[in-house]
């Protein structure tokens, strides 16, 4: 029988991913001077205030004030109207020293003996549904927002668009899990002030199914173009006026988004938030690299669709175990069980190995915190930092290096594929 499935997304601009956002800066400032830096930042952002918190050791000095500061006028919070913006926020620091007791646990004399930074199971999911590996309706509900963001940033065919926002796509599925069409679009936008709310509404609307929704489209394989139909149930600012938004209107915090950062309800999420965290916590190095294996996996053609868990106990070297799930896609002679034992054959998933497979103690972690952790482009980028005493660093970076499908011919020689 046919069924529906949603996915959901926020813009850079909601409040819970400005706080990721500024998290992430933090983390990247941190590593680019100390690569061995440990750190774990909480950010909260309220009605002209934020906040820093969490636990930190590290041999950098950094005004965290100053690069919060960055991180909220790069979104567009530039204006008092917003009340909350850039420049005359408050911010509040109470960043202190990571427990000793923690940190023992994590730092061995051989590197390679490292423990995990904390217990817990870590989920890593990949499907053929879409050219990136991940499943459509969080695709596109991501693709809608970005897109939606650079109309913003333009301000010439949509000028009065504000930061926050949210979206949601709804898809049919077949009986064998094909995508049939799209049936419901949401997309909730904050705005200026209007006239009047009939206008607005209108206005706001017909910018969204004219402008917005062709610029996607055009994006997008002509299989998946043709998901889009005239029955589309389009819900735009179904609540009415959007203009507080942001901070002012909903508190934001650190980790609050782990569905739209993974894979939109699709598989499985250990619970574990990934901003603000270096890499010796594995409920990040090791979402990353379960979806690295994953990824691999469908690549090669082990499966069409594959679920990758590991767990780990704090302060142990070796997972506590691998579990796969085809969900009955698998196209080798083997069941999830058998192909487990062959990943634990392939990937080394010690957090030692993790962070130096993924070269994972460099500053790559901003682009992670706005528009989902997994899906992205690998690709190399330079970037600059300035420490508080005015040093400043150039490094070039991989972003995304456990989206790469560098590992598809050592699984096929495995498999026999």
């Amino acid at each position: 029988m046919p069924y529906l499935f949603t996915s959901e997304s926020v813009s850079e601009g909601h409040p819970d991913k400005i706080a990721d956002q500024i998290s992430d800066a933090l983390i990247d400032n941190f590593l680019a001077f100390d690569a061995n830096s440990k750190v774990a930042c909480e950010t909260l952002v309220t009605t002209g205030l934020t906040v820093l918190s969490g636990e930190v050791k590290s041999e950098a000095y950094l005004d965290v004030q100053q690069i919060a500061r960055n991180v909220i006028n790069q979104i567009g919070y530039t204006k008092g109207e917003y009340m909350f913006d850039g420049n005359s926020c408050g911010v509040i620091s109470a960043i202190h020293e990571q427990s000793p007791d923690i940190n023992q646990g994590v730092d061995r004399g051989n590197p390679e003996d490292q423990g995990a930074g904390d217990q817990g199971m870590m989920f890593g999911y990949a499907t053929s549904e879409t050219d990136e590996y991940m499943p459509l309706a969080l695709d596109l509900s991501h693709k809608m927002l970005k897109e939606l963001a650079i109309l913003r940033r333009e301000g010439s065919e949509i000028n009065y668009l504000r930061p926050d926002a949210k979206s949601q796509v709804t898809i049919e599925y077949s009986d064998d899990n094909v995508p049939q069409r799209i049936v419901a679009i949401v997309l909730s936008t904050q705005h200026d002030e209007f006239d009047s709310e009939e206008k607005m509404l209108a206005k706001i609307r017909e910018d969204i199914i004219n402008i917005l929704i062709p610029r996607v489209k055009a994006q997008l394989k002509p299989e998946i173009q043709k998901l889009f139909n005239d029955d589309i149930k389009y819900h735009i600012n179904p609540t009415g006026k959007f203009v507080i938004g942001g901070p002012h209107g909903d508190t934001g915090l650190t980790g609050r988004k782990i569905i739209v950062d993974t894979y939109g309800g699709k598989g499985a999420h250990g619970g574990g938030a990934f901003s603000g965290k270096d890499p010796s916590k594995v409920d990040r190095s090791a979402a990353y690299a379960t979806r690295h294996i994953a990824k691999n996996l469908v690549a090669a053609g082990v499966a069409d669709e594959v679920l990758v868990q590991v767990s780990y106990a704090i302060g142990v070297v070796e997972p506590m175990g691998i579990f796969i799930n085809t969900y009955g896609s698998s196209k080798v002679d083997l069941n999830d069980g058998e192909i487990a034992k062959k990943v634990e054959e392939i990937f080394d998933m010690r957090p030692y190995a993790i962070e130096t497979r993924l070269k994972l103690r460099n500053p790559i972690y901003s682009e992670t915190a706005a528009y989902g952790h997994m899906g992205r482009e690998n690709k190399v980028v330079t970037k600059t930092f300035v420490a508080a005493n005015g040093t400043e660093i150039t490094k070039e970076v991989e972003l995304f290096p456990w989206e790469k499908l560098d590992y598809v011919d050592k699984v096929k020689e495995v498999f026999g594929l």
